[in-house]
C-alpha cells in the first residue's frame, strides 16, 4: 500500500477541458454525421494548449480533416524551465495539441505524455520528450513529427514560428508586462500585446503553418486565453495575411469565463474588439458565444450570466451563487443583445448557444460544441454556394 501512495504523490495528470470528450467519443455512433462533402473540408485551429484541443477534438468527432497552428510564446511552468535552462523551443502547448490529435486518447502512452512528475520539478513527460527529440533530431518540426507517429495523430500540429519569442503586454491601466506567464496573470485586463524574437527582431513565420491556413476551408480561433494563446499567433508576420488569402470561413469561439487576469471583466464584444485591433478586422465570419437564454431585446442585460462584481466573487461561497453564476474566483464572459448587434454590424454572424458543461462550468459541453460547429459548417457551405 505504501508503494501505491508514493506513486500517487509522485505523478499527476494535467487536467484538460477535453476530459468530457470521452462521453462524446462513446456516443459518436449515434450522432448525426456530416455528409461526404463536409467531411472533405480542411480545418485549421489557431490557438494555444488549453483551448485549441477542445476545437481539435470537436472537429475530429465530425470527421473533418484538421490541423492546428499553435502559439509559441509560453514561458511558464515546465515549459518555462526548459526554455530558460535548456534553450529549447516551447513544447507545452504543442504537446497538449498532439495529445488531442491522438487516435486513442486512452492509450497508455498518450496518457503518460500528460504525466507530471513531482520528483522532477513538476515536468510533464511530453514536454521532456519533445525537448529531447528536438535535440536528438536537431529540428523541432522533426520532434513534432516523431511524436505524431507515436500517438497516431489524426492531424498535424504546426508551430506558428520556430523563433524563440517573448510576449509583452500593456494593461488597460497602462502598465507594461513582459512574459506570457506574467501577462496571463495580470491583475487587470490587457489592452494590447506584441511579440519579439529574443534577439529583438520580428519573429519569422513557419511556412508550413501559413500553408495550412491558406488551404483551410474553416479557420477556428480558440477557445482559450485571448491575449496569450490566440492573438500571439496573429502577431507572427504573415499569419493574418494567410487568413486573408484563405478561401476559408473564420470562426471565433469565445471563452466561457475568465479564469486568469488577462481578460478579467471583458465582455464578449470586447473580446471581438481585441481580435479586430490585432489584425482581424473584417476577417471574422462567425462568433460563437455562450448564452443560457436567447439573445433578444427583452433578454437580461448580460444574456447568459448574472453579473457579479469582483468583491462579490471574493466573498461568495459556491452555495451563494445562483445557476447563472460560476464558481468563486471565476467571472463569466457576458453577452447582451446590444453587444450582439454591435458585433454583427462589423461583419460576423453571432451564434449564441448554451455551451456550458453541466459538471464543469468553465468547460464547454462537447455535445453542444459539436452541434454548434456542425451548424457553422452548414452555414459556411450555404454562404459559399
Amino acid at each position: 500500500m505504501a508503494g501505491i501512495k508514493k506513486s500517487t504523490e509522485a505523478f499527476r495528470v494535467d487536467p484538460a477541458a477535453t476530459a468530457a470528450f470521452s462521453a462524446l467519443r462513446s456516443a459518436l455512433p449515434n450522432l448525426r454525421p456530416l455528409d461526404e462533402d463536409a467531411r472533405a473540408l480542411k480545418a485549421v485551429v489557431v490557438g494555444g494548449g488549453t483551448g485549441a484541443p477542445v476545437s481539435i477534438r470537436t472537429l475530429l468527432s465530425l470527421g473533418v480533416q484538421t490541423s492546428a497552428v499553435v502559439a509559441m510564446a509560453d514561458d511558464g511552468g515546465s515549459t518555462g524551465v526548459l526554455r530558460e535552462e535548456a534553450d529549447v523551443t516551447p513544447p507545452g502547448d504543442i504537446r497538449k495539441c498532439l495529445v488531442a490529435f491522438a487516435k486513442d486518447p486512452a492509450d497508455p502512452l498518450v496518457r503518460a505524455l500528460k504525466y507530471r512528475f513531482a520528483v522532477a520539478r513538476d515536468h510533464a513527460l511530453g514536454n521532456l520528450l519533445l525537448a529531447a527529440l528536438e535535440d536528438a533530431t536537431g529540428s523541432f518540426p522533426e520532434a513534432i513529427a516523431t511524436c505524431e507517429k507515436l500517438v497516431d495523430a489524426q492531424g498535424h500540429v504546426y508551430p506558428s514560428t520556430l523563433d524563440h519569442v517573448v510576449l509583452s503586454a500593456q494593461t488597460q491601466d497602462g502598465r507594461i508586462l513582459d512574459g506570457q506567464a506574467v501577462a496571463c496573470h495580470s491583475k487587470t485586463a490587457l489592452a494590447q500585446v506584441w511579440l519579439s524574437a529574443e534577439d529583438g527582431r520580428p519573429p519569422r513565420p513557419y511556412e508550413p503553418a501559413l500553408q495550412a491556413i491558406r488551404e483551410a476551408d474553416l479557420i477556428v480561433l480558440g477557445p482559450g486565453s485571448l491575449f496569450t494563446s490566440i492573438i500571439p499567433n496573429l502577431l507572427i508576420p504573415g499569419v493574418v495575411e494567410a487568413i486573408r488569402a484563405s478561401r476559408g470561413r473564420v470562426l471565433f469561439v469565445c471563452a466561457l469565463a475568465d479564469v486568469q487576469g488577462e481578460t478579467w471583466g471583458l465582455t464578449a464584444r470586447e473580446h471581438f474588439e481585441a481580435l479586430a485591433a490585432h489584425g482581424m478586422e473584417g476577417l471574422i465570419d462567425y462568433m460563437l458565444v455562450h448564452s443560457k437564454v436567447p439573445l433578444r431585446a427583452e433578454s437580461p442585460a448580460t444574456g447568459s450570466f448574472a453579473a457579479i462584481s469582483g468583491a462579490e466573487l471574493e466573498h461568495a461561497s459556491t452555495s451563494d451563487l445562483n445557476d447563472d453564476q460560476l464558481i468563486k474566483g471565476v467571472r463569466p464572459i457576458s453577452i447582451s443583445y446590444a453587444d450582439m448587434l454591435a458585433i454583427q454590424s462589423r461583419g460576423p454572424i453571432v451564434i449564441s448557444r448554451n455551451l456550458v458543461d453541466a459538471e464543469q462550468p468553465t468547460w464547454h459541453s462537447p455535445f453542444a460544441l459539436r452541434d454548434a460547429f456542425q451548424n457553422v459548417i452548414k452555414l459556411s457551405r450555404a454562404r459559399r454556394s
